[in-house]
């Protein structure tokens, strides 16, 4: 369903140079929520910790009466239930999925929307079916150029009712580089209600608007599509009538544990005079990541970090660490990634309308106290 209630063409709206976060955003905040930073400790990412995002509602499901239909330009339409999706060879990725948003909060002037800082992120086991593998069952035409995929959850949006919605090119839904998958496990277990119980898709190594949930049908179109998650949602625009350039792939980006201990009001962390352990999680979707620096100086001077080695995980992050040297006072540190690409996290914020792919280097308060 795709129907308009509103005006599409109301841009998403910039709050004020002095506007604090609204009600409406904290009640986005309250819905949804980011990974407790000292979470990347764990290798895998567990469900209830890693960000969600729920565009609607979480919809009712049983997993015994759902169907996932793919149609459109096959030459045999598939009507697929959950036994039959699980008697298909499964494959299981280690996938590293971020918010397109992740950041948004930082930016000035700062769009309005779901708050984040720059918790939008988790790393996951997802297992499933290739995606590929679905569509050669279902035969694909020769004139079909996008697969576009259907979730269950239902809203509005900018004064246009719709299911949500994303499509895929054919290349990438049918590529082996990343595998997309039809997912129904997360970490080995069932998916929970939040991350799209029983089936949805995971995109390797793009932003997690492309990841649908509650997967119910896909449909493959002989033209590009044109729905709202897809060209009016989820583009880089720097201004209201700017036709923008699609958000796809995930941007370099590092993190840090925050080391210490917290301010339970300001999350300044508290640290003692001396040797301290800095670590943390690097990852791009566009290419490898190739190195990691800090800063305990705020950016003015860095320092590489030991990365860990690939682990086979082309999809997932990777562990970092180095080790400073504390004294008494106070301290900003920050880190960055760089990509084979020559992608690099920036010092200075990458501003959009919607505030995607913030990937700003991240700054970490720090009170070091003397120790008399």
């Amino acid at each position: 369903m795709d129907a308009r209630i509103g005006d599409i063409s109301r841009p998403g709206r910039l709050a004020e140079p002095d506007e604090g976060i609204g009600l409406e955003e904290l009640a986005l905040a309250a819905r949804n929520h980011g990974l407790p930073l000292e979470a990347m400790r764990c290798d895998l990412t567990p469900a209830g910790l890693h960000y969600v995002l729920i565009h609607y509602d979480i919809p009712a499901a049983d997993a015994d009466a759902w169907e996932l239909t793919v149609r459109g330009r096959v030459r045999t339409p598939l009507t697929l239930d959950m036994e039959t999706l699980r008697s298909f060879p499964a494959t299981t990725q280690r996938v590293t999925m971020e918010c397109a948003g992740n950041g948004r909060a930082l930016l000035s002037p700062r769009p309005v929307s779901q708050p984040w800082l720059v918790e939008g992120v988790g790393c996951a086991e997802w297992t499933g079916v290739p995606l590929r593998t679905l569509l050669a069952e279902a035969g694909v035409e020769r004139d079909a150029v996008e697969a576009v995929f259907t979730g269950a959850d239902h809203g509005v949006e900018r004064g246009i009712e719709q299911d949500y919605q994303r499509s895929l090119p054919l290349p990438v839904a049918t590529g082996g580089d990343p595998e997309v998958l039809v997912a129904y496990e997360m970490n080995g277990h069932p998916l929970p209600p939040q991350h799209g119980h029983p089936l949805r898709l995971i995109v390797p190594g793009w932003y997690g608007m492309a990841h649908v949930k509650w997967l119910r049908d896909i449909s493959l179109t002989d033209t590009p599509f044109t729905g709202f998650q897809q060209a009016v949602a989820y583009r880089y625009r720097q201004s209201a009538d700017d036709p923008g350039e699609p958000v796809t792939r995930i941007a370099p980006r590092a993190l840090m544990i925050p080391p210490g201990f917290p301010d339970f009001m300001s999350r300044t962390r508290v640290v003692r005079p001396g040797q301290v352990r800095l670590e943390g999680r690097a990852w791009s979707g566009r290419a490898p990541v190739t190195g990691v620096e800090v800063s305990t100086d705020d950016g003015r001077s860095w320092t590489g970090t030991e990365l860990a080695p690939p682990d086979g995980h082309d999809w997932a992050w990777r562990r970092w660490q180095a080790s400073w040297t504390a004294t008494p006072g106070s301290h900003v540190l920050s880190v960055r990634a760089a990509d084979a690409d020559g992608h690099t996290q920036p010092l200075a914020q990458p501003w959009n309308r919607g505030g995607f792919a913030n990937n700003l280097v991240q700054r970490i308060s720090v009170l070091c106290p003397r120790d008399d």
